[in-house]
């Protein structure tokens, strides 16, 4: 009888080390840190935030269901012409499923997205994020900091959002990263 109340005290107590190690990360929210984040490629490649460390990130997350995301995209598209140049990774996460592959390129083509397009048919950026419905949308600085969260489309003249980018795109890259295209 003792030995199974030991493995259960002992279960008990790893799940409490678990749950602490979990509140100790901060929430994604403005200022704090983006949270570690890794999703696939339209090509398949593994991409993650950790590799866009040193330059700023427009993370959208969408779907090809979602009407909302739909109106959005000529704003992030506009975003992504004038911004580029610039500096500004836009990056946009589908969470549609697997069985849609094919349907987010030939979406991705249909709206003329030609920024970046993740896939995440686990919807892992959902949990990892914190977001509630789709679109949900976070500007990470240089530094990996989460400058602007928005829920619901993204308008391309919203000021505090062009404020921001402006502010990240000025900020210089911290040291060790890749920074801006000609860095």
């Amino acid at each position: 009888m003792r030995a199974p109340l030991r493995a259960a005290a002992a279960g008990l107590l790893l799940a409490l080390a678990a749950c602490g190690a979990e509140a100790r990360v901060a929430p994604p929210e403005v200022g704090n840190p983006a949270p570690a984040y890794a999703a696939t490629a339209m090509s398949g490649d593994s991409v993650s935030l950790a590799r866009l460390r040193g330059r700023v990130v427009l993370l959208n997350v969408w779907a090809t269901w979602c009407h909302p995301c739909r109106e959005e995209i000529p704003a992030l598209q506009q975003l992504h012409e004038q911004y580029s140049p610039r500096g500004l990774e836009l990056v946009g996460v589908s969470v549609d499923n697997r069985a849609d592959r094919p349907a987010v390129g030939d979406f991705a083509r249909e709206y003329g997205m030609t920024y970046a397009v993740w896939l995440d048919p686990d919807e892992r950026v959902s949990s990892v994020f914190r977001t509630h419905g789709v679109p949900s949308t976070f500007l990470i600085g240089r530094d990996g900091t989460i400058l602007w969260k928005h829920v619901g489309p993204v308008d391309a003249r919203d000021p505090g959002l062009v404020r921001l980018l402006g502010e990240a795109l000025a900020a210089p890259a911290p040291e060790g990263t890749s920074g801006p295209p000609d860095a």
